[in-house]
């Protein structure tokens, strides 16, 4: 869920946007790209929202949905909603891409609202594998988690474990027993992953770190053997 401005936030983003006329109409054009190849991108979706102010309070206003076109661009006669100086371009609609918010000033898109270029990440497999390979005590603790791109792995995309031997009932954390598990998840294509790992043996605890540039297109995997 999008968490709104705090009100001094807002007054200073609407001044940075200028005192443009907020009543009337617009032409926008532009093409969404992939961020890394800058290649366009068909089959987008641009959900346009207007963040209207009144009285000190700010909400945001549906506008109109866009979808690119088989080169990647998209072109709109865009309604002005009276008290807004500030437009949310949310962009969606392609599986194989994250799910992003651009936001545009009404002084930007007067400027330059019909040569906009739209930028989209693109997301890759990854497959997180353990396995207690250990003939110890049955004690062993290991916690897993990961980050992409600077971004914590359990909130950028829905994850899904699969356990071989046995269950963890404890989400990301396996207690002793014969492990063999994989987790399965996306993280950003053409960027570094970062996976930790914390494993708390015998009293002792450490702290490994491993990272993998993850490709597109590609069947990625990163394990650890404990």
């Amino acid at each position: 869920m999008r968490k709104y401005f705090p009100c001094t936030t807002f007054v200073f983003i609407v001044f940075l946007c200028g005192c443009n006329n907020t009543v009337g109409k617009l032409e926008i054009k532009g093409k969404v790209v992939d961020d890394s190849t800058k290649v366009p991108v068909r089959g987008i979706t641009i959900m346009i929202q207007a963040v209207e102010q009144t009285n000190e309070i700010s909400k945001e206003v549906y506008v109109c949905d866009l979808q690119t076109d088989s080169s990647g661009c998209f072109a709109h006669t865009l309604q002005k909603v009276k008290n807004a100086s500030l437009y949310i371009f949310s962009i969606n609609g392609n599986p194989a891409y994250q799910p992003t918010d651009k936001f545009l000033g009404l002084s930007d898109l007067h400027s330059y609202g019909r040569f906009l270029t739209l930028e989209v990440s693109r997301i890759t497999d990854l497959a997180i594998k353990i396995n207690r390979n250990n003939n110890g005590p049955l004690r062993d603790t290991l916690i897993v988690s990961w980050e992409t791109n600077g971004t914590e792995g359990e909130d950028f995309y829905p994850y899904r474990i699969v356990n071989y031997r046995i269950n963890s009932q404890t989400g990301l954390i396996w207690i002793g027993g014969e492990v063999k598990s994989e987790i399965r998840t996306k993280v950003y294509a053409d960027k570094n992953t970062i996976v930790h790992w914390e494993l708390f043996r015998n009293g002792t605890h450490r702290h490994i770190f491993d990272t993998i540039f993850c490709k597109r297109d590609v069947a990625n995997s990163i394990g650890l053997v404990y």
